[in-house]
């Protein structure tokens, strides 16, 4: 399967580098490929080495004004023009979708992926993994939506919650 991950690129401390790199062995022994921004820096590295390091698959998309910053040794990496390029790539290369904690550019694109899901334009299994809490305000807002009425459809219907890396992947291989 290719499992799109959302992620950071920063530098993040244990908290978050320990069960972001649980993620990755636990996706690369199970043979799955990671499709991701296409960073070797912070902690889309961290992912990548995991999954690298445990026999999965890397496919990188990163794009233009990044692309010093791409990883060397990838399986694959394309290289899209701006952004919005590089989101639909992403979308489009992978089977599954799986948020871990990022900035502004990881919650632009879990909105977008969950916008398509709403309107019914892909049923790509998505999992927001809330590690250390990440997620906590995130998961309240949703479910404060859903319950006053301004999701079209069952918040579990676009998104599973997942607190552990394990719980994650098993979602994904159980929808797929």
């Amino acid at each position: 399967m290719n499992i799109c991950v959302f992620l950071s690129a920063a530098d993040l401390d244990e908290r978050y580098t320990r069960p972001a790199r649980e993620f990755a062995e636990l996706l690369g022994r199970a043979g799955h490929t990671l499709v991701w921004g296409g960073s070797d820096a912070g902690l889309m590295k961290v992912v990548a080495d995991g999954v690298q390091e445990a026999g999965g698959r890397l496919l990188g998309v990163s794009v233009e004004f990044l692309a010093n910053k791409a990883r060397p040794g990838a399986d694959e990496m394309v290289i899209a023009p701006d952004l919005a390029e590089r989101k639909r790539l992403l979308l489009e290369k992978a089977d599954a979708v799986v948020i871990m904690v990022g900035g502004t550019g990881t919650l632009d694109e879990a909105t977008e992926i969950l916008e398509l899901k709403k309107h019914g334009r892909t049923d790509k299994p998505v999992v927001l993994l809330n590690t250390a809490g990440f997620y906590d305000g995130l998961e309240t807002q949703f479910r404060r939506m859903e319950a006053e009425g301004f999701l079209p459809r069952p918040l579990a219907e676009l998104m599973f919650f997942a607190g552990e890396p394990a719980a994650a992947l098993a979602h994904l291989e159980s929808a797929t």
